[in-house]
């Protein structure tokens, strides 16, 4: 893993949509500032350790961003005409909006769970399916304390049938109940009890009502990954949190917009679950999925297709089927808002960086050493002074889908490296800045997967109904 809306009335003003328009195509003046610790892909895939992929180091592709070729809109403009938005169950919403922060790289959201509520922070992660709290640690969700929590008995059908699509097989407890394991490809787990509790979605303004939603099947994690307080899985499995909001006639699907983290890091990002109001602004390109279960394809996770990659104005002659999985399932392209960056398999991967840095070689002339590999897999790394201005200066880059295009520029294709991860050989008044994209094969992982870096700025949907996802460019500042 490692972890959205507004509502009717639209006033758009032409000069401002020009605005926003030149701001995508003329780039942005800045790098990534420093931030805290980076997120490490974490999501488990399923892998068979006999498995073999025929595809090696070759399938691939690119990225996200905030130059799409559409027209824009302002969310702060929106949000405005929201106030008196009521989100009560009793009325049988049909959405519900929330807000959500930077934890650092993560996008963590607050929750009450239980009766009395007590308040948790989990962290949106579009890439798994269980949503789960800490019950050990302090601070931890305690479960004596809840009148309304109940274990899930290893022989439910939640227990049984539910949990189809988890990586790894729930298990009885020696108190018959049912045991969840989630192993992350970091090396890292979580596990403990299934059990059932109260989960209230707090309103992103003080007019809305809180929306309460009864029995939220969750995992009370009696072991997990430290800095993490707690998860919300959105994936397309059954147990996912989307999965469980239908019961309130909410229809199963949700969208967000992450904030430019260089230009608003202190500006909430917006969640919606349920009908986005945006719809007619967004593109759409279908999800795409292998009935077969395959050893390295993961079928609830949101898969799309791609064509190809552009960097500037240059196609990279990467081969169709390197954008298709393999016989194994190796090779699907997955949208993870609990990953942090961008990682590309083998072939694609390759010709992206080669072609970066051909095409930015006048502006990028100091490259790190060949052994400096941030985060494992990042290894086009330069070293500039730091906080020096770009503007116009870098390539764009293109990921293109069946039926959107989106482009991705300025800030969010260099990171500046904390510099407690820099080493020794950074000189005074120099930083280290790495392309924002990984080689996942060095994770490894037989996948590409698109991190919530590369979806600021966008208006993100994901329609489980109708198998699909939308984009928007969006200026996702809120306050």
């Amino acid at each position: 893993m490692a972890a959205i809306s507004v509502f009717s009335h639209f006033l758009f003003m032409p000069f401002v949509l020009i605005l926003l328009f030149l701001s995508s195509i003329n780039g942005l003046n800045h790098l990534v500032p420093e931030t805290t610790d980076p997120l490490n892909v974490s999501h488990f895939f399923n892998l068979h350790p006999n498995a073999t992929s025929s595809h090696g180091e070759g399938h691939g592709f690119s990225l996200f961003s905030t130059a799409v070729t559409w027209p824009s809109f302002l969310i702060n403009d929106l949000v405005k005409n929201q106030a008196n938005v009521n989100l009560s169950a009793s009325k049988a919403a049909a959405t519900a909006r929330v807000t959500f922060r930077y934890s650092g790289p993560a996008l963590m959201v607050e929750a009450m769970v239980g009766t009395p509520p007590q308040k948790q922070r989990m962290v949106l992660d579009t890439g798994s399916e269980l949503s789960w709290l800490h019950c050990s640690n302090t601070p931890a969700f305690d479960p004596t304390h809840s009148s309304s929590y109940k274990p899930v008995p290893c022989k439910s059908p939640v227990c049984t049938k539910k949990t189809a699509d988890f990586p790894l097989p729930t298990t009885c407890d020696a108190k018959r109940l049912c045991h969840f394991t989630c192993a992350y490809t970091d090396g890292t787990d979580v596990e403990g009890n299934l059990a059932s509790d109260v989960v209230v979605l707090l309103p992103s303004n003080t007019r809305a009502t809180a929306l309460r939603i009864p029995g939220v099947v969750l995992g009370c994690a009696s072991s997990a990954l430290a800095g993490t307080p707690g998860l919300m899985g959105l994936n397309r499995g059954a147990l996912s949190f989307v999965a469980q909001l239908q019961t309130l006639n909410i229809p199963p699907k949700f969208s967000y917009c992450i904030a430019d983290r260089f230009h608003s890091p202190e500006s909430p990002g917006l969640l919606y679950f349920g009908n986005s109001p945006f719809a007619k602004y967004l593109h759409y390109t279908q999800l795409f999925t292998i009935a077969l279960p395959l050893p390295y394809f993961n079928r609830a996770a949101y898969s799309v297709r791609l064509q190809s990659i552009k960097v500037g104005n240059k196609h990279l002659p990467i081969p169709k089927s390197v954008f298709l999985p393999d016989h194994t399932g190796a090779g699907q392209t997955m949208i993870d808002s609990g990953t942090q960056f961008t990682f590309l398999v083998g072939e694609a991967y390759d010709q992206l960086k080669r072609e970066f840095a051909r095409q930015n070689r006048g502006l990028l002339m100091n490259p790190m050493r060949e052994n400096f590999v941030f985060q494992g897999a990042m290894d086009l790394c330069y070293q500039r002074p730091a906080r020096s201005p770009f503007s116009q200066l870098l390539s764009t880059v293109t990921l293109m889908f069946d039926s959107a295009e989106i482009t991705l520029q300025g800030h969010q294709l260099l990171y500046q490296v904390p510099r407690r991860y820099a080493g020794n050989g950074v000189a005074k008044g120099q930083a280290i800045y790495c392309f924002t994209f990984g080689n996942s094969d060095l994770v490894p992982v037989e996948a590409n997967i698109i991190g919530n870096h590369h979806q600021q700025n966008l208006w993100v949907e994901y329609d489980l109904q109708n198998s699909r996802i939308g984009f928007a460019r969006a200026r996702c500042r809120i306050n």
